[in-house]
Parts: C-alpha cells; sequence; structure tokens
C-alpha cells in the first residue's frame, strides 16, 4: 500500500507515520493488489479532540473512515476498525448479491468474515421518485432546507447534470454531481 499522511494543525512526527502505516499494513492481506493501492491519512489537531479521516481508493470505489478522539492512537485504532467493518458490511452484501459488484477484483473476501445480519436489514422501506427540475445551487439549498432534509437532488441549471446538495457534517453544504449529463 502506498501512503500519504498529511497534518492539519498538528506535525506528523515519525511515531504517528509509523503508527498509521504499521496499522494500516495489517489491512493488506485485505487487498489482491497491494502494490497500486493508495491510502491517504489527514491527521488534524483542534484543541482537545484529535481527528483522523482514513481514505483507502480502490479501483472501483474508495474506502473511508472519519473518527475523532482525544487520544489520536485511540482514534486511529478506531478509524482501522470502521475500515474493517466496511469491508465485512461489502462483503457481506456481495454474499448476497452472488458477487456482482466489481468490488471483487481489488479486496481479497476470503480473508474477511462476512458480517452476520438478518436479512430485513436490508429492505428497501420506501422507494421515490420525481421529475428533477433545472434550478440553480441556491434554489436547491432553499428547498432542502424548507423540506428540513440533509440532502437534495435537482438537475442543475447550468450543465445539465444531475446533482445533490448536502450538509456537511463540519458545517456549510456539498455537491455532489454525476459527471455525465443528461442527453
Amino acid at each position: 500500500m502506498k501512503y500519504q499522511i498529511i497534518g492539519k494543525n498538528i506535525e506528523v512526527t515519525d511515531g504517528i507515520s509509523n503508527a498509521l502505516q504499521n496499522k494500516l499494513a495489517r489491512m493488506d492481506k485485505y487487498f489482491l493488489i497491494k502494490e497500486d493501492v493508495e491510502c491517504r491519512c489527514v491527521v488534524s489537531a483542534h484543541k482537545t479532540i484529535q481527528k483522523i479521516e482514513v481514505t483507502v481508493f480502490l479501483p472501483s470505489m474508495p474506502l473511508r473512515a472519519e473518527v475523532e478522539n482525544e487520544d489520536l492512537y485511540a482514534a486511529i485504532d478506531l478509524a482501522i476498525d470502521k475500515l474493517q467493518d466496511q469491508m465485512r458490511r461489502i462483503k457481506t452484501r456481495m454474499d448476497r448479491s452472488n458477487n456482482r459488484l466489481s468490488l471483487g477484483k481489488a479486496i481479497d473476501f476470503d480473508q474477511i468474515e462476512a458480517e452476520e445480519r438478518k436479512e430485513e436489514d436490508d429492505v428497501i422501506v420506501r422507494a421515490k421518485s420525481y421529475y428533477l427540475e433545472p434550478m440553480s445551487i441556491e434554489e436547491a439549498i432553499t428547498r432542502m432546507e424548507a423540506l428540513g432534509h440533509a440532502f437534495f437532488m435537482y438537475l442543475d441549471e447550468e450543465d445539465d447534470r444531475i446533482s445533490t446538495v448536502y450538509v456537511r457534517n463540519d458545517g456549510g453544504y456539498g455537491v455532489i454531481q454525476a459527471e455525465n449529463p443528461i442527453k
């Protein structure tokens, strides 16, 4: 695995870097393409809270964990636990879908124990469809807030792309936009 360790409001010491690399190296057994897997870790300090964001870039999708804790080393352990839990859930979902997901090319699922969950946990309880109206991002934010939702999907009037605006955990808004425009 290739590592990129970034510090924000904190100097990344050799101890922090070694701890991150040693903990993440335990996950190497889960990847079929060990040399090509890239991992970015962002370590940040805020008054009494330490935050770690770990993103593992796989060819088909990234795995991401974000943890805050008073102890940086405890945050590292919790982030690794979160990543392993995500992989267990993905394996369980793949087992149910007869490996139709493209993740099988990057993750060695034989190394991961499937999570034991009841079938009803994955039942879709509501489906909704609606016409995507062309609008500006400002109008989409206004509608999202009026509905009291954490996200809102719309058609961007500037470039005809399907977009979703959402409320970020750290404040402000984010936008996810489809790369391919509607034809």
